[in-house]
């Protein structure tokens, strides 16, 4: 029986591997090619090391700044109760995300592995852990999350040709379908395609928020400034409302830990991945809190909280027959944000897959392009299904306790680890104040919200029990037919897709 290593256990991998690698090696190697020798190894294909300083810096950027920043800033406000609280959330929740991504920059170069916090968990408290949130992130988050963005993307695409009524949940819904392929088609093709679409659509979204600042300081410059007059007026000081308040901000500045998702896949990682987050945290957190002060100057309170897209309505307001853009700024940097999901995600199932975790045919690697195509193509086949379900949004309410609650879990590791492995290398080693302090924040996050939605954690806690039953059938004792079928797909997807086994090791 195969087994793999995690942290100091090991784990069996009958479930959903086995000597079918070895097969769709033998089939698969077939059509390698002088070309590729350099990427290849003893045991197998690796993933190309593609991603320098500019392109991580990218991808963080072109991550967070989605349609969060252009369509509901309204969410902060509404639980602040004042302009000048929602500030201050802002900048505190871009603090806390750069003490967050700091955290998992130790993390991240003292295991340099791909897959986030599915790795981080997997060797702080064994497979278990590790694969609920896999299966979590399978089965919820990132789908979800890839679906809301593509049917952002097509709705504001759209726009501008139906300005007078919405545009048809099909047409809407077929568009996202077709740039969700489109981009999981580049994915498969070329990493340096990816990074440069991202790269390109990083400048556009930062242009359309630079557009957005000069029209709110040209404004409140020209002397509109009454909105200023009072900011503090009508604070909620409830611990409750502060907490969702800085969920919502939160919720805007989620995807600050996806470079840990590649972290294989970039150059020189133990100089890169803490560059990348010290230069694109402080960054992000700038465009956020001028952008909300250009929203505030513009825009009253009753304004912003009645806006269902407040670039629109500022758009609207302040750029006259130009307006249009706004819709086309939204759609494009949806769009740069998709592509970078798309990307980072994938190799979470892939590194799962590689584990043992999921079925193996997803951890091939093709022989030409050096992605994970099955990878990209299981994740676009996931986001296109929940496309169509009407009400997908309503998942939103489950997915941020969840996604907290992982969050405190990967952090916790970080201590445990401090303790258990005190002499293991850390390239990068934060101030102990710093993960006690996000791990603090976390907590009463995740405290509030059991006391403030109730079902939706209840809705959260269920998902996630259900992989347990899950693990216990097909990785602890799988079931024969499961294996036998698992190893027929991956034989036909390393001929289909002409893929390669991954034979990383595992420390």
């Amino acid at each position: 029986m195969a087994r793999v290593e995690i942290g100091d256990k090991l784990v069996p991998k009958a479930g959903f591997d086995g000597p079918d690698r070895l097969m769709a090696g033998v089939e698969s190697g077939k059509a390698l090619n002088a070309s590729n020798s350099d990427s290849s190894s003893e045991g197998g294909f690796r993933l190309k090391k593609e991603l320098g300083l500019l392109d991580g810096v990218a991808i963080i950027v072109g991550v967070i700044v989605g349609a969060g920043i252009f369509v509901s800033p309204k969410g902060v406000l509404l639980y602040s109760g004042s302009i000048g609280q929602s500030i201050i959330v802002w900048i505190l929740c871009g603090l806390l995300s750069m003490v967050g991504a700091l955290c998992y920059a130790e993390l991240g170069t003292m295991i340099p592995k791909s897959g986030g916090d599915y790795a981080y968990i997997g060797v702080a408290f064994g497979p278990l852990p590790a694969f609920l949130y896999l299966w979590v992130a399978l089965l919820v988050l990132v789908p979800t999350g890839n679906a809301i963005t593509a049917l952002t993307f097509a709705q504001y695409l759209l726009q501008p040709f139906r300005p007078s009524c919405e545009a048809p949940v099909e047409s809407v819904q077929l568009l996202a379908a077709v740039i969700t392929c489109v981009l999981t088609a580049i994915n498969c093709y070329n990493v340096k395609w990816v990074t440069r679409v991202t790269d390109v659509f990083t400048g556009t979204k930062i242009l359309a928020l630079l557009v957005i600042v000069a029209a709110g300081a040209w404004y409140l410059l020209s002397g509109n400034t009454e909105l200023w007059a009072d900011p503090m007026q009508g604070s909620l000081k409830s611990p409750g409302f502060i907490a969702l308040a800085f969920y919502n901000g939160l919720f805007s500045y989620s995807g600050w830990n996806y470079l840990n998702f590649v972290t294989e896949e970039l150059k020189d990682p133990f100089r890169n991945l803490p560059r990348a987050i010290c230069i694109s945290m402080p960054v992000v957190t700038i465009i956020y809190v001028v952008t909300n002060v250009a929203y505030f100057s513009v825009l009253s309170t009753e304004e912003i909280l009645a806006s269902e897209a407040v670039a629109i309505t500022f758009g609207k307001k302040m750029l006259g027959f130009m307006a249009w853009i706004m819709p086309l700024f939204v759609a494009c940097s949806t769009f740069g944000s998709l592509n970078g999901g798309i990307f980072a995600s994938s190799r979470l199932f892939f590194v799962g897959a590689r584990n043992g975790h999921l079925p193996a045919a997803i951890s091939l690697i093709n022989v030409n392009c050096l992605t994970p195509i099955p990878s990209l193509i299981f994740l676009c086949i996931l986001s296109l299904v929940l496309l169509f379900i009407n009400d997908v949004y309503v998942l939103i309410n489950y997915i941020s306790y969840v996604e907290a609650l992982f969050t405190l879990m990967s952090i916790s590791g970080l201590l445990w680890l401090r303790y258990k492995q005190p002499k293991t290398e850390r390239p990068i080693r934060v101030n102990l104040i710093l993960p006690v302090i996000f791990l603090i924040t976390c907590s009463f996050l995740v405290i509030s919200s059991c006391l403030q939605s109730p079902v939706e954690v209840a809705v959260g806690t269920a998902i996630i029990l259900t992989g347990i039953p899950v693990y216990y059938t097909t990785i602890h004792r799988p079931i024969g037919w499961l294996t036998r079928m698992s190893q027929s797909i991956n034989l036909w997807c390393s001929k289909f897709f002409l893929c390669m086994p991954n034979q990383e090791k595992e420390n």
